[in-house]
């Protein structure tokens, strides 16, 4: 932590980045961090690859993060946020490596503890938890802004304070956070009360494609690009849709097949690009399963990508899961 303060408080240029298809804990860790950064008088650059979902964008000052890096030379420091790998940053990740000094702020159990300056915490409840406690440590005082970023951090990756990382810190952060300014009502409505028409159909689309395990532990939901054509949605309007899966009585993992490029042809038989998110009951660590296959996360959440497969065998390797993994056999 000092060592990383005393960094920032010497850096006059910043960039600051998170994962790709951001959920409400990199896009709020994201803007808490370089809105604090900002009001020292820092020049920074907030980036990420994707667009931000259409449920964060309600958030202040969110239009300053842009899709572009600028030169990576020209910053005193890079910092990557809620990565547990830097390629988790996208297509950027080889220039990112290339910065004079990388800084690392994650909670990610599966972290390769990359960069110059590392700070992971396994035990935060999110990204934005740690965000907190290194703004605290600068001479910064959290305004409205910053606080409705960390708390809307945390209220997402803890799922509303129901997922096993919700902790003490959490409540008191987020208690916190009210008092400078943070509206719990109108958070709550943007991110779990509002839904476009095209986000709707996605779901009826992803609800029809759902696909339950011969025991009944495993189920899968598969988006295409051509359902997100159809629906006239984008990518980002896939968050929180993989919650529908894992709620059905008696799964242990859930799993959501995302396209992320498509041949234009049938992707059943046609190799294509996909992401993998995982959602598991706790009772199964689903960032082991992801490690297998380069991915990462936490216990109870975590994904994967895989290129150039075919939708059927990529079906086959997660349903197969029910053979070889604990907890989601037949006689486990």
């Amino acid at each position: 932590m000092k060592a990383i303060v005393d960094q920032l408080r010497k850096s006059k240029t910043v960039l600051i980045a998170s994962h790709t298809h951001p959920d409400g804990d990199a896009v709020g860790a994201l803007l808490a961090m370089g809105l604090a950064l900002k009001s020292m008088h820092k020049q920074v650059r907030m980036y990420n690859e994707s667009p931000i979902p259409a449920v964060y964008r309600f958030l202040p000052s969110v239009s300053s993060i842009m899709q572009q890096t600028g030169a990576i030379d020209s910053y005193d420091s890079v910092v990557i946020m809620d990565c547990g790998t830097i390629e988790r940053v996208g297509a950027a990740a080889d220039d990112f490596k290339k910065a004079a000094i990388l800084i690392n702020i994650d909670h990610h159990v599966t972290n390769t503890g990359f960069g110059n300056l590392r700070l992971i915490d396994t035990k935060a409840c999110a990204t934005a938890e740690i965000i907190y406690r290194l703004i605290e440590s600068l001479p910064v005082q959290i305004d409205s802004v910053m606080a409705t970023a960390i708390y809307t951090g945390i209220l997402s990756d803890t799922g509303s304070f129901r997922f096993s990382n919700t902790n003490k810190q959490a409540f008191a952060i987020c208690s916190k956070m009210i008092d400078y300014g943070a509206d719990p009502y109108e958070v709550a409505q943007y991110v779990y009360g509002t839904y476009s028409l095209g986000r709707i159909k996605l779901l009826n689309l992803a609800l029809d494609s759902l696909e339950i395990a011969f025991n009944g532990k495993l189920s899968v939901m598969t988006l295409t690009r051509r359902m997100l054509t159809e629906t006239g949605t984008q990518p980002e309007d896939i968050d929180g849709i993989i919650n529908y899966a894992r709620r059905i009585e008696d799964i242990k993992v859930a799993a959501l097949i995302h396209e992320i490029s498509s041949t234009g042809k049938d992707s059943f038989s046609e190799s294509s690009d996909y992401h993998v998110s995982l959602r598991s009951d706790g009772y199964v660590d689903v960032a082991k399963i992801a490690a297998q296959f380069g991915g990462g996360g936490h216990s109870s959440a975590a994904g994967f990508s895989v290129e150039k497969i075919t939708l059927t065998e990529l079906k086959k390797t997660i349903f197969n899961w029910t053979v070889t993994i604990p907890g989601l056999r037949e006689l486990d």
